[in-house]
């Protein structure tokens, strides 16, 4: 003779909560199509970021002067 219920509504009166219901294959597919919608928005964002900051370089070296370092020597001394 079988009770039918799972070992954990016997010990503990509940059953195991996993958050998703693994059997349901479209919340499965929400999931995967809601990844793949957060690596496109990940790339994008990347690709953005890279942009903005090779064009911050670029007007940060614009206004940069080279440096030129004049030395006078009479006042050195080679001992």
């Amino acid at each position: 003779m079988t009770t039918k219920l799972s070992l954990l509504m016997v010990n503990y009166g509940r059953e195991l909560r996993m958050g998703i219901d693994i059997k349901r294959k479209e919340k499965i597919e929400k999931v995967m199509e809601f990844v793949e919608r957060i690596k496109k928005v990940q790339e994008k964002t990347r690709v953005v970021l890279k942009r903005a900051q090779e064009e911050m370089k670029q007007q940060v070296d614009r206004g940069r002067k080279k440096a030129e370092v004049l030395l006078q020597l009479k006042d050195l001394r080679a001992d």
